[in-house]
């Protein structure tokens, strides 16, 4: 549901539970789910999202914790489902405002996110749970069940309160023969589907894609043939917490013979903690640094890096810009291990151009069963919803088109459209005596991180960028003597981003002088009231002859 013309909620009922999210619907990251119970709170998420190219400059957007920045000492904890970075990127810049936050999570997703807190300089206060544990957290009572994803340890949350049970299924697929072996816990989901499930938190992610999602043991033929086929080098992107990925790249690289070595900072840092805590399995004397690997041939070489998604500082990108140290030629193989994440099939197009032009063969999804997804396609989310029988459903963790696809799924089960809710970010839903209900908005918004600033960028300076990126600027400097209403000084005119700029100058001189020429005459004595004549003036012209609305600066000094 949109949030137009939402009130604000009224205070929560007596006994009642309410839970709304800061991040996560209509979007596919920055995860945070916040849930109030007897006063307290209860975070699940804390995740970032990635700019897209119509935000530049941006490196990171968080969720808002405005609506619980003045309740941080209610929060009784902060429960992560897995380690991907959208679903606990942010817990840092949550932890700045408080440090002491309890955190409770498994073992793997520990491990990631203690990597990056010491990089904030933050020591955690973290205590690390198993499957089929339950943990006592004020008021909620947390149960973690294993569910199977794209990355190890993933886990689904039941939490139980007096006002009634949610189940959270946080990101998960059905995969019958995972890697690990470690598979979605229907039991438990059944169990409680007994018990009485209240609300059901169900990921959107694949609703609109029909049937099931292939099994991660389906890639191997493909990625046989890929290495039986390669002349030279294999290069292969996959994102730097895709275990499961990487683990298969290493037994075909050992199956052909093949060393390995990892490449980019994140890649290096997760496999070291995924092989330290058991969950990669490398082969002794596989692993070589970069610099090994060059002194080696080519077809004994495996070099495994980030950059799938088209990220400009990522490894994949720079080589394709030919930036890295690394280079690819026509007797290479590229192989994009991930599917597109929504927003970034430019950039990753764009690696992909790059590197043919550069003669390598590129292998992605499109051409080749290289990936399979992480999340539940229609088949096994109406699996789930038999097997949970919940009396209401929120679809969470999707776009719009994916969650009303799930909206659809739970429909299709069976379950009552007026008991399907969909929100979006800040909309409230209360669980009161045993109902479930849309209450009200609270407003959040977007927190943009450039480079150390957190929250100073705004959605006017993100115009402002885009209109210096694709229009150009025009400034304009001058000063005047407001007692003889003359110029005395000026008019000074930088035109950047117009191609042809100097030609620009003499026609856009013309229009300031006239511009201050009348104004002056008919008394105009308030610089503010002559930089906004000469605005518009100026952008009149620009836009009327060039079809252009840069950013207009101008300067009036009163000397």
């Amino acid at each position: 549901m949109s949030h137009v013309n939402l009130p604000a909620p009224a205070a929560l009922a007596d006994g009642g539970l309410r839970l709304f999210a800061l991040g996560g619907l209509g979007e596919i990251g920055r995860n945070m789910t916040v849930f109030e119970h007897r006063g307290r709170l209860l975070i699940v998420d804390c995740g970032v999202l990635f700019p897209e190219e119509s935000q530049p400059g941006i490196d990171l957007i968080l969720p808002d914790f405005g609506p619980i920045r003045d309740r941080l000492d209610d929060v009784e904890a902060i429960v992560l489902t897995h380690g991907h970075e959208d679903h606990i990127g942010a817990v840092p810049y949550l932890l700045r405002e408080r440090p002491d936050i309890p955190i409770f999570a498994s073992k793997l997703t520990l491990a990631f996110l203690e990597a990056k807190l010491r990089e904030h300089r933050l020591p955690p206060v973290a205590t690390a749970v198993a499957d089929g544990e339950r943990v006592g957290l004020g008021p909620f009572d947390v149960e973690f069940i294993a569910v199977n994803h794209s990355i190890p340890d993933a886990m689904a949350l039941a939490i139980r309160t007096s006002a009634g049970t949610v189940l959270h299924t946080g990101d998960f697929k059905m995969d019958q023969l995972p890697l690990d072996g470690r598979i979605t816990d229907l039991n438990s989901f059944a169990r409680l589907g007994d018990a009485g499930v209240d609300l059901l938190l169900v990921d959107s992610t694949n609703a609109d894609v029909p049937g099931f999602v292939p099994s991660e043991r389906d890639i191997m033929p493909v990625l046989d043939a890929v290495f039986l086929r390669a002349e030279g080098r294999i290069i292969v992107a996959s994102f730097a917490s895709h275990i499961h990925r990487v683990q298969q790249i290493i037994d075909m690289a050992k199956l052909h013979d093949r060393r390995i070595a990892f490449v980019g900072r994140s890649m290096i840092r997760n496999m070291g903690i995924a092989r330290d805590l058991g969950y990669l399995k490398i082969p002794g004397g596989m692993v070589v640094t970069p610099d090994e690997l060059a002194s080696l041939p080519d077809d004994e070489c495996v070099l495994i890096c980030t950059g799938s998604q088209g990220e400009p500082m990522a490894v994949l990108s720079r080589i394709a810009n030919r930036d890295h140290a690394i280079s690819v030629g026509t007797s290479d193989t590229v192989v994009l291990a991930s599917s597109l994440i929504p927003g970034n099939e430019n950039s990753v197009f764009r690696v992909i151009n790059g590197l043919a032009r550069l003669g390598a063969t590129v292998v992605h999804k499109g051409n080749a069963l290289v990936h399979v997804s992480g999340h539940a396609a229609a088949g096994e989310l109406q699996y789930v919803y038999n097997v949970v029988k919940p009396r209401y459903v929120v679809p969470i963790h999707g776009e719009w088109r994916h969650m009303r696809a799930n909206a659809a799924v739970a429909t299709s089960t069976g379950i009552p459209a007026e008991r399907v809710l969909l929100a979006e970010n800040g909309v409230v839903v209360d669980l009161v005596d045993g109902s479930a209900a849309i209450t009200g908005y609270v407003p959040v918004g977007f927190v943009y991180v450039d480079g150390l600033g957190v929250g100073d960028v705004t959605e006017t300076s993100l115009k402002d960028r885009r209109v210096l990126g694709e229009e150009g600027f025009i400034s304009v400097f001058v000063v005047v003597d407001i007692v003889d209403a003359a110029v005395v000084g000026g008019p000074e005119i930088h035109v950047r981003g117009f191609g042809a700029e100097e030609e620009l100058i003499g026609p856009l001189m013309d229009q300031v002088s006239q511009v201050l020429k009348h104004a002056l005459a008919d008394g105009v004595d308030d610089t503010h009231e002559l930089q906004q004549r000469i605005r518009r003036a100026v952008g009149k012209w620009v836009n009327s002859t060039h079809r252009r609305r840069p950013m207009i600066i101008p300067v009036v000094i009163e000397a």
